[in-house]
């Protein structure tokens, strides 16, 4: 016997799980979310590290389905912090009034598909029981941190903290002894935010980053009142461009003279956000020419910025393209190594052992003497959220066991064996890489809204992928993927940060306009490669 019955369980009450809560609450649905968090926000509510702030314009980064609530929020510049963040987030669970069917400070531990009643059991971490027809799961793309990586973590005397598990009450890391393991965009924000107050710093370098310097204006009232004018044209344009930011691929490399391309990533580098990665050539993506001029241009820039030999060795990349890893933006980060307390530690051929009391020991032997270690080491990306659940379909088939063996969904938005279990931010679709996370979470919940809806008016109460359309997909998605030059590169976009983990491309690299074109021929063909009973 459950504690609880409803129609549907959302688990997360971030970006997606405010927006899914919203809408299958408005379809008239007894509907709850869970959250491990004790407040709303997702990303914005864990990770609240030093430096912690967008990377995608703040008047993008927002929800297009009501103006009123777009317009009801300002934000204070192009590329707020965290906290502002939170904020806004806290506001939309306000305005909606979601947070009475939020229950914060829970886990769900597993859920078991039933095939004699086609409804889910889903547990709690308190031991609480839920009986739902829905299971759908916006847990976020990026929320698994890989937290427990070296022997001896737990000997170190010191503090030692995971990023995305920063403590509420923040850090005194005045006058200590940090050390920073990881330099990706969290590692960036994290190391060029804290240099100033710290007494030393180490930073942990295995993988050089290319890296785009960040150009962060304040606004102020006109700066306000200019975007929200924007709110059609928005509205009309993120959900159709190839990335779901409000710039796009619009020029051929070869219809430009060198000239002209170097004009064209003049401009497109001084602009100070992400869109000389996600609109400049699509190119960069496929043809391995254009890739390494690009590269080498960003090399160049960053060349100039940090002049020391040993510096450039370290930290440009030569060994991968421009685009190909998820591209940081940074502010002053790299003349942080310029600084007399900022050491860059070289661990790709001398990685780290092992944490002992005192601080890092290196596979050479050496120490490293510290009072507080920051793991910015990332997360396993896409799958991890979902396999940390126990997760059961037909037959008892586990999840967890299904894709350490092969990652495969059905557009990303549910797997073949799974009925009513709907995902957002899944691997397969677009998320993380490549996506305006506002963007595609927008569009993968109204396509799981609209599923449900299709499903409750038709009598119907299942829906699953068919095997064959599963494979229809996965095949289609791979094809894109092996002719895109990520899928030669390691990094999580890939899977290779996690021991064992299959290898496929996890986001889906066809374009955010094709893919949401995409699903809606699929529902506008009454679900074509589902199955509904």
């Amino acid at each position: 016997m459950s504690d609880k019955t409803l129609d549907a369980v959302v688990i997360g009450a971030g970006v997606a799980g405010l927006y899914q809560l919203h809408q299958l609450r408005k379809q008239g649905l007894d509907v709850r979310a869970f959250d491990t968090a004790s407040g709303v926000g997702g990303t914005w509510y864990w990770n609240r590290y030093p430096g912690a702030k967008f990377d995608s314009e703040a008047y993008i980064y927002q929800y297009l389905f009501d103006e009123d609530l777009y317009k009801g929020w300002s934000w204070s510049s192009r590329f707020p912090g965290q906290s502002e963040i939170e904020e806004w987030l806290n506001y939309v669970a306000d305005a909606l009034d979601l947070r009475r069917d939020i229950s914060f400070d829970t886990t769900i531990t597993s859920a078991v598909f039933d095939e004699d009643t086609n409804r889910w059991t889903v547990t709690t971490d308190s031991g609480e029981t839920i009986d739902t027809q829905y299971l759908v799961t916006c847990c976020g793309m990026l929320s698994a941190p890989m937290a427990d990586l070296f022997p001896g973590q737990s000997d170190f005397a010191g503090e030692i903290f995971h990023t995305a598990r920063w403590p509420r009450d923040g850090v005194d890391l005045s006058g200590k002894r940090v050390g920073v393991i990881g330099n990706g965009a969290t590692g960036i924000q994290v190391i060029q935010t804290i240099a100033d107050q710290v007494d030393q710093l180490k930073v942990f370098i295995r993988t050089p980053q290319y890296a785009l310097p960040m150009k962060n204006p304040s606004y102020g009232p006109d700066d306000v009142a200019a975007y929200k004018s924007r709110f059609d044209e928005l509205r009309e344009n993120l959900p159709n461009t190839f990335t779901g930011f409000e710039y796009d691929f619009t020029v051929a490399w070869a219809d430009l003279t060198p000239e002209e391309r170097r004009a064209r990533l003049e401009a497109d580098y001084e602009n100070g956000s992400l869109k000389l990665w996600l609109a400049s050539f699509a190119e960069i993506f496929s043809d391995e020419e254009v890739s390494e001029e690009v590269s080498e241009f960003v090399r160049e820039k960053m060349r100039a910025r940090l002049q020391d030999p040993e510096l450039c060795e370290l930290l440009i990349p030569s060994d991968y393209g421009f685009g190909t890893h998820r591209v940081p933006l940074e502010s002053g980060y790299l003349e942080v190594y310029h600084r007399d307390n900022v050491q860059a530690v070289p661990v790709k051929n001398n990685p780290i052992a092992r944490i002992v009391p005192e601080g890092i020991v290196l596979e050479d032997g050496s120490l490293h003497e510290l009072d507080v270690i920051v793991m910015a080491t990332g997360f396993d990306a896409g799958t991890g959220a979902l396999t940390r659940i126990d997760i059961r379909g037909r037959d008892g088939r586990s999840l967890r066991e299904d894709w350490g063996r092969d990652i495969r969904t059905t557009m990303g938005l549910m797997v073949h064996g799974y009925p009513n279990l709907l995902t957002t931010g899944a691997p397969l679709a677009p998320s993380a890489a490549l996506c305006n996370m506002t963007t595609c979470l927008q569009q993968q919940t109204e396509w799981i809204s609209d599923a449900i809806r299709h499903l409750r008016a038709n009598g119907k109460s299942v829906i699953e992928p068919t095997e064959e359309g599963q494979d229809a997909w996965v095949a289609h998605h791979d094809e894109l993927a092996d002719a895109n030059l990520i899928s030669k590169t390691n990094s999580w976009y890939v899977g290779s940060n996690v021991p064992g983990k299959p290898r496929r491309v996890l986001s889906y690299v066809g374009g955010v306009g094709a893919y949401r074109a995409a699903t809606l021929e699929a529902a506008a063909a009454g679900y074509k490669g589902f199955s509904l009973s």
